[in-house]
Parts: structure tokens; C-alpha cells; sequence
């Protein structure tokens, strides 16, 4: 939180002292696209290196990444042995990070590049809100989007490759407050890669044009989104899945729109309060949409929150949204409502994110223990890991996610643990158990502490 507020501290110096040069609406967006950056990254690695990312989100799309970078389809074992990603979620946008991890192959690459692309969308977002409500209400709306809570719980949890979508939302929607048709959908089609529920998005923004009066584009536009949608859901992928189906048919399919209805309209919310509900006033807000849909209208439960990364792609659009519903506002108090609004909101999401980041943190004492035994397991190696060990692997072994094995035929090399705390779905009893099970007939105890266990298995066993 100090690093933070040093770097928000920074930003407001330079601030001043660019508006009294008169370079304010130039440098405000890059400015805090900088600031941006800088808290995304520190932060999101900072909770790396602490032990509280996890195998089942940076971990597997890292495996995935790997394996774009070696040539081959991106399967990630964290979800299976050698599940085909691809078949998961249709996302082939992740291939564009194969040239950068050949750099530098790391998980830790993931978390930069996300930092970078959320960071990127805080440009046409401050430079929208600049033009509408000059250089320092509009920059007031920026901080409000740099620290909203979508975007802080994305940093937070990991690596999705939903981050590649909010640049593409926001410039798309800048262009489309500047009345620029043809770049916007050359901003929006490209979601198609990102992952199989936003070409309806794209579909939504085809009927904003129709609205606008460009027809023409606008239906080509609605009618490649929805045809896109049917081909990836109902062909692409049970054609790449080995089940056939699509795997996230059902919690799409169960309907349950007034299921948890306190928590859907705390997620409406966080979304739109940042803002005054400034965004209800434009019609951009129509591509809220299709997100907001099947999050609200699914049984399942982690859609409806808005303490995950699924807000990610809904703050650009709430936050454009609301810049044109102020411009098209009569009288001046929403012009002065709304970037107190942003700017208390950010504060306050932070505070309440800081306050409740993640898994309870190790100290450095746990930290040492765990890097010790971490370092005992060889490069290549195969290796069974706890959700919080994984991604430390993830980069020079094959890594599959312990409790599920070591099982059947996948019966790793190396078990890694941490303990005393239970690896979910196990209890802390569940797991003495598996682990006594272990240690009685294929395994022995390589070495151990009080944060970790690392098992090691029998020659011929």
C-alpha cells in the first residue's frame, strides 16, 4: 500500500506541474497509463513471490504458453495430463506471448504482460474523460479507472487471458465515442480470440451501430459476432476437447436469475456507483450486456461476484459509458459527482482489496522454507504440487496438480505440499491422510518443514 500511494503521490506532482505548463491533456493518459503499469506490476508480483498465486490459474496458462513457445498446441497439465487448453476456452490469443516468454520464461513474464495490457487501456479511458471533462476532472476519472475494482481483483488473482480483451474494449470504445465506425470494429473483432462469450460483445456493439444509423456495418458487424459464437461454442471446441462438448456448457446453461440476487446487485454495484451511474445515461452501456447475462443468469455462484477477474471486460465500457452519459447530462452536477465518485471508489475498492488479497500470507521464514525445497527437485523433473508451489515449477518440470495426483498411471517423480494448512478440496486431516497413504506405499519423505513436504518416489515403484 506505501509503494502504492508513493507512486499515486508522484503521479499528482507531475500532474500539477503539467497543467501549469499547459501539457496536461497530452501527458495525463500516458502518465498514469505509467502509474498503472508500475502498481499492476509490483503488485501482481509481489503476491508471486510471497506464495500467493496459484498453480490453477498463472500455472496452467503458463504451461500453455510454454508449450505455444516450443511449437507446439498449448496443453497445460495443471488441468489434466495433457489437456488441450485450447479445447478449455478458445483462446489463440495467448500464442502472442510465445516470442516474449522465449525471452524470458517465467511466470512471472504472464504477470508483466498483463500489467502492460491492463495499464495500455487506462490511455483511451483518461483521454475520453479528458476531452469531455477537462484535464483534471478527467484525470480524476482516470485514477478512478487505473484502481477500479475490476481491474485490481484481475491483478490479484493471477493471470487470465481476458487482460488481452480490456485494451481492445476500450479503444474500441473510444473510437466509438469519436464516431470513428470503422476503426471500432477493427478494435472489437479481434475479441473473437480472446475467449468464446465476447464475440457476443462484438455482436452488441454491430447493434450500437445500427443505432447510430451505420446499417450496413452494423448488422455485417452483429451478424459476424453471433456466427462467431455459434461456430467456436457448438464446433470449435468439442471438435479440440477431448470430451466432445463444450466443458462450460452447463454453468451457462443452468439458469438461475434470482439466485443470489443480494450479490448480483452488489456486482451491479461495484460496476456502475464508481461513476454516479453515469453510464445507465448512453447507450454504450448496451455492451455490458452480454457479459452481464450469462454472469447473472448462470447457477454459478463465482459468475455473480465481483471479487474475481470476470469485471475485467466490463470496466472500459462501464467507465466510457459513463464519460458520454455526462456529456449527454443537462446540468453540471453529474460533472462534478462523477469523478469524485471514480476517484473515492478506487480508494475504497483498494483499501477493501489490500485488506482481503488472496490466501493468508506466508512469512519470510515460511518463504525460505518453501524456496528451500522447491530448489531440491531437479529441472525436467515431473512433479505432483499444491496449488501455491505450482507456479514456481511451472517454468523447468512438467507439473500436475496435487491432490489429484499422484494417481493411476501419473505417478510423479516428486510430491511437493505445503502444510500445516489443507490443498482443497482436502481437509487438514484429508490431507495427513493422503499423505500417510503416500509414505506407506510409493513414496518417501525427501525432506520436510514446517511449511512444506517434499516426497520423493521409490526407485522401481
Amino acid at each position: 500500500m506505501i509503494g502504492q500511494i508513493h507512486v499515486l503521490g508522484t503521479a499528482t506532482r507531475t500532474l500539477r506541474a503539467a497543467v501549469a505548463e499547459g501539457r496536461a491533456p497530452r501527458s495525463i493518459p500516458w502518465l498514469l497509463a505509467l502509474c498503472a503499469f508500475a502498481i499492476y506490476t509490483t503488485w501482481s508480483l509481489s503476491l508471486h513471490m510471497a506464495f500467493q498465486s496459484s498453480g490453477q490459474d498463472l500455472g496452467l496458462f503458463e504451461q500453455a504458453v510454454h508449450a505455444y513457445a516450443d511449437g507446439h498446441w498449448p496443453t497445460a497439465d495443471l488441468k489434466g495430463p495433457g489437456i488441450m487448453l485450447l479445447g478449455d476456452h478458445f483462446s489463440p490469443i495467448l500464442a502472442l506471448l510465445a516470442p516474449f516468454y522465449k525471452l524470458w520464461p517465467s511466470p512471472a513474464m504472464l504477470l508483466v504482460a498483463q500489467a502492460a495490457l491492463l495499464a495500455v487501456s487506462v490511455i483511451p479511458v483518461t483521454r475520453c474523460a479528458i476531452r469531455v471533462l477537462g484535464p483534471m476532472r478527467g484525470a480524476a476519472i482516470g485514477v478512478g479507472y487505473v484502481l477500479a475494482t475490476g481491474l485490481l481483483e484481475t491483478v490479484i488473482h493471477d493471470f487470465h487471458e481476458v487482460c488481452f480483451a480490456v485494451p481492445m474494449l476500450a479503444f474500441a470504445g473510444e473510437r466509438l465515442l469519436r464516431r470513428e465506425w470503422g476503426w471500432a470494429v477493427a478494435f472489437a473483432v479481434p475479441l473473437v480470440l480472446v475467449k468464446e462469450d465476447l464475440p457476443m460483445t462484438v455482436a452488441m456493439l454491430g447493434l450500437y451501430l445500427v443505432g447510430q444509423g451505420q446499417r450496413r456495418l452494423g448488422w455485417l458487424t452483429a451478424a459476424f459476432g453471433v456466427v462467431t459464437t455459434v461456430v467456436i461454442v457448438r464446433v470449435v471446441l468439442p471438435a479440440i476437447n477431448g470430451s466432445g462438448g463444450y466443458s462450460y456448457g452447463s454453468t451457462w446453461g443452468d439458469l438461475a436469475p434470482f439466485a443470489g440476487f443480494p450479490i448480483k446487485l452488489a456486482t451491479l454495484a461495484v460496476l456502475l456507483a464508481p461513476t454516479a451511474f453515469a453510464a445507465l445515461r448512453s447507450p454504450v452501456a448496451i455492451l455490458l450486456i452480454p457479459t452481464l447475462a450469462w454472469r447473472m443468469l448462470s447457477g454459478f455462484h463465482f459468475y455473480w461476484s465481483p471479487a474475481l477477474y470476470y469485471d475485467a471486460v466490463l470496466v472500459p465500457i462501464a467507465f466510457l459509458a459513463a464519460i458520454d452519459g455526462i456529456r449527454r447530462a443537462q446540468g453540471a452536477w453529474l460533472r462534478r459527482a462523477a469523478p469524485v465518485c471514480a476517484v473515492v471508489a478506487a480508494l475504497c475498492a483498494t483499501t477493501v482489496i489490500l485488506l482481503h488479497a488472496n490466501h493468508p500470507r506466508w512469512n519470510d521464514e515460511q518463504q525460505a522454507a518453501a524456496r528451500d525445497l522447491l530448489a531440491r527437485i531437479p529441472d525436467g523433473a515431473t512433479v505432483a504440487a499444491s496449488g501455491r508451489l505450482a507456479p514456481h515449477l511451472t517454468s523447468r518440470c512438467r507439473v500436475l496438480l496435487y491432490p489429484t495426483y499422484p494417481s493411476g498411471a501419473e505417478r510423479t517423480e516428486w510430491v511437493l505440499v505445503t502444510r500445516p494448512e489443507g490443498t482443497w478440496p482436502l481437509s487438514i486431516p484429508e490431507q495427513e491422510n493422503r499423505l500417510a497413504g503416500l509414505t506407506s506405499t510409493n513414496y518417501d519423505v525427501g525432506a520436510g518443514n514446517a511449511t512444506a513436504v517434499l516426497l520423493h518416489r521409490r526407485p522401481g515403484s
